[in-house]
């Protein structure tokens, strides 16, 4: 009887998985992996030759950026010889010899994996190193990495909900103890999920701005009545190409009193003398609150970061991630002391 049960029930879901598949392919949803095929290096490219510095193309650029691409859905047409401009790695530096050198060594001698969360024995001294060296970058007493920048939104504005809700009289915050997030239209969906959560909870309302619209952001600002407002931006607007209003966004923080957070997750490394992202090209990083960062594009790695001040230590919600292999780790620091 519950082998029947069983079988009925699979085959129920089955179903609705082809449905719904079937409305995705429908109204042209349906997204397939193209299959990339790496170059190998040549005789003549040591991918883990003794090179310290970073000063302009190497030849171990053309093995992430001379590709061959399968079409997942005509595996029999063959290959195409591409050349990749579509990645994240601004600098490449994730193939550069000295990363590679790093990384390899640290898997070597101290394995793979976090072993465990940060909470309980997960965190090394390598973690606290990456986490020093990203404080410093960035001008920000304290520094947590996180799996991915993804996580890194997330978190933080899980954390940020429970300062309302740790402070509230009661279970829930009441209205005048909610924060008040401004956000622009045009935010990265990590920030996006991370409001939704913390509007579920009750413990923040969201206001949406018209992209990059100072105007208008300040007026929602000047209607609001709550005491706890925070904006949050992208620096780098992906999608669109464009910057916020660095400066303009310095001068409302001014005069409302806001906290201030940044999503520079597309600039670090990118902008500014040391790479400090765009808090350093205008030399407002004192102005900046709180830096949400990434690993995974220019840095050549994988994770995210939340640099801020020490007073948020206590905070960050048990969200610390020390979820990154020990050779991401160990890459980390590698890549941010290149030059």
């Amino acid at each position: 009887m519950a082998a029947a049960s069983m079988s009925v029930a699979e085959a129920m879901w089955e179903e609705l998985v082809v449905r719904a598949v079937s409305k995705l392919d429908k109204n042209d949803y349906m997204r397939y992996f193209p299959k990339i095929c790496l170059t190998k290096p040549t005789p003549n490219e040591d991918p883990l030759a003794d090179l310290d510095t970073f000063d302009g193309p190497g030849p171990w650029d053309r093995t992430l950026l001379e590709v061959e691409v399968e079409n997942p859905m005509d595996a029999a047409a063959g290959r195409r010889k591409m050349l990749l401009f579509s990645g994240n790695d601004y600098l490449n530096l994730s193939s550069h010899p000295a990363v590679r050198k790093a990384a390899s060594k640290a898997a070597l001698v101290y394995g793979m994996g976090p072993r465990a969360s940060s909470m309980i024995s997960g965190h090394t001294e390598y973690h606290r190193l990456l986490e020093d060296t990203l404080a410093d970058l960035t001008k920000k007493e304290a520094c947590v990495i996180t799996p991915t920048g993804f996580a890194a939104n997330t978190a933080f504005l899980s954390a940020l909900g429970s300062v309302a809700s740790l402070t509230a009289a009661a279970r829930r915050p009441a209205k005048h103890e909610k924060i008040a997030i401004f956000s622009d239209a045009l935010n990265h969906a990590s920030i996006i999920d991370g409001l939704r959560m913390v509007e579920r909870h009750q413990e923040a309302d969201v206001f949406v701005y018209k992209h990059n619209d100072m105007k208008h952001l300040d007026e929602l600002l000047s209607n609001c009545p709550a005491d706890r407002k925070v904006v949050y931006t992208d620096s780098l607007f992906s999608m669109e190409g464009d910057f916020a209003p660095m400066l303009e966004l310095v001068e409302l923080r001014k005069k409302h009193g806001f906290l201030f957070v940044i999503d520079d997750a597309h600039t670090t490394l990118v902008c500014g003398k040391n790479g400090g992202g765009i808090a350093e090209v205008y030399g407002i990083e004192d102005q900046i609150d709180i830096c949400i960062g990434t690993l995974s594009k220019a840095t050549g790695c994988i994770g995210g970061f939340i640099a801020y001040s020490k007073k948020w230590n206590c905070c960050d919600g048990g969200q610390k991630g020390a979820l990154v292999p020990t050779g991401r780790v160990e890459q980390g620091p590698r890549v941010l002391r290149l030059n």
